[in-house]
This record gives C-alpha cells, structure tokens and sequence, in this order.
C-alpha cells in the first residue's frame, strides 16, 4: 500500500477541485496512482448524479451572449438545488464554460455542448459532472439559440430568468432598447407564443373545450356553446400571445402597437424564455 502524503492529496485537490477527504480517500483506494484516483472522483461524480436524479433544481444561474452583429443570441442555464451553490465560484465558472463552449463550437442543442471538449481534453459533460461529485447537488443544463434580423436579451434581476427575442423590420429603430422592453414583457407575462398562428392545435382545442365546458356549468343553450368558447379562445390569444399582449409599461397599447411605433412593420419573429425554478 502506497505511503499517501499531505501533498499528495494536495496535488490531487489543485487538479480536480475535489475536497480534500474526497482526495485523500481515492488517493488511499488508487494506492497512490493519480489518475485512477480522478477517475475514482469521477465515478463518484456520477453516482451523486444517479442518486439525485429526481430531486428538483430551483436554484441557479443563467447567462446570455449576442453576438457583436446582433442576429443571433445564446442562452445558457445551469441549475442546482440549493442557493448556497449558486454562488459558489465553481460553479459560476462552469456556467460560463458552458455558454463560452456554445458561443465557440456554434452550438445548435444542449447535446452538443455536453459533448464539446474543454481545453483539457475533458468534455462539458464530464465537468458537469465532476462539479456535481464536488457539491453533492443534481446540476442540469438548459440551452436556447435564436438567429434573427436582430436579436436583443434580458436578464430578470434574479439572475434565474432570461430571454432571447429576435426582431424583423428593424429599420432605424434602437432594437437593443426595444427589444429589452419586449424581453423583459416576455419574463413577465409568460406568453405561450409568438401570435394565434403559433399556438399549438392542442392547446387551442383545450381552451375551446374548457371554455364549452364552463358555459355549459352556467346553463348556457348548447347551440351557444361554440361562440361563447371562441370568444373565450380569443380572449386566451389576447393574455397570452406576446404580440396581442398589452404592453406591460403601457396598457394603452400592445405589444404590436409597441413595435409598430418604434419602426413602421417591426415585429417579433421568435423568442426563447429560460427560466430556473419557474
């Protein structure tokens, strides 16, 4: 059995981060070689990932990047299970990792991040990981992409809320400046989608039986039923498609209305709403 010194497992925590118990007991099982030792600290990386699978992740960290022509927007979040972790330095500095990774490979899915290397050989993957070997805590990854004329970025103060919202027929208009306003709309209000025509069939065949169901519990006439569950569907499209929305800084108008007075035709082609906990 290899003599394990103080150094040594001093060596072991600068290259892997782990704690120094953690180190000193993969050192002990490695007899002394270091790199089974990593792989020791990996394993046990994977068995806290298999043991807290289920467990919830309402705490954590999102970032964005836009790139400096401004047409298209990465977002990144990484979430945990406790507030504490989220402020941990590692942890951050993994959060970064992960979008720098999807900024540099040009990623189009979460898939292809996790798979990227790092500069030390190790993929994004085995760094989620390590970390959640590290804490004891269930990491998870969300990812989002857009590519528009333009696209702007919000980040709630929270710092577990963001958005990406591309805009068309910018014209001379500050896209940056209203592009936040519909941003920040968009962490608010929640909405479902862009306008009606992106709103799911599923969804809209739900909302016109609920609204049946509910005129029929008032006793309304059944052959009133189909009007009354439109203009309940059309009330659903008006609280919860960004673009028929009222603008929350102003109820006097819309979201389109907003848009369309800032540049005549400028509208909204897509957005991406991350939000850790929520």
């Amino acid at each position: 059995m290899a003599a394990i010194t103080a150094a040594d497992v001093n060596k072991l925590r600068t290259m892997t981060g782990a704690g120094m118990m953690d180190c000193k007991k993969a050192l002990v099982e490695a007899d002394g070689d270091f790199e089974a030792a990593r792989d020791i600290l990996r394993k046990h990386g994977q068995k806290i990932a298999d043991k807290r699978a289920e467990n919830e992740t309402s705490e954590g960290l999102v970032l964005v990047n836009v790139s400096e022509d401004g047409t298209q927007g990465k977002l990144v979040a990484l979430a945990c299970e406790t507030e504490s972790v989220a402020k941990v330095a590692n942890f951050r500095e993994l959060a970064q990792q992960i979008l720098d990774t999807a900024v540099r490979i040009d990623a189009g899915t979460k898939e292809d991040i996790l798979a990227a290397k790092a500069s030390d050989g190790m993929s994004i993957q085995e760094h989620v990981t390590d970390l959640m070997g590290k804490i004891g805590e269930k990491l998870e990854v969300t990812y989002a992409t857009l590519t528009a004329e333009k696209v702007a970025s919000y980040i709630h103060s929270d710092n577990k809320k963001a958005v990406l919202v591309g805009l068309k027929n910018v014209g001379d208009a500050d896209a940056a400046a209203v592009g936040r306003d519909v941003a920040m709309q968009i962490v608010a209000m929640k909405p479902v989608a862009v306008d009606k025509d992106g709103v799911d069939s599923a969804t809209v065949e739900r909302e016109i039986e609920v609204g049946k169901e509910q005129a029929r519990t008032e006793g309304k006439p059944e052959a009133m039923l189909e009007k009354i569950a439109q203009g309940k569907l059309n009330k659903f499209y008006k609280d919860n498609t960004l673009l028929n929305q009222e603008f929350v800084k102003d109820n006097s108008m819309t979201i389109a209305q907003l848009l369309d007075s800032k540049s005549k035709g400028m509208t909204v082609s897509d957005f991406k709403r991350v939000a850790i906990g929520a």
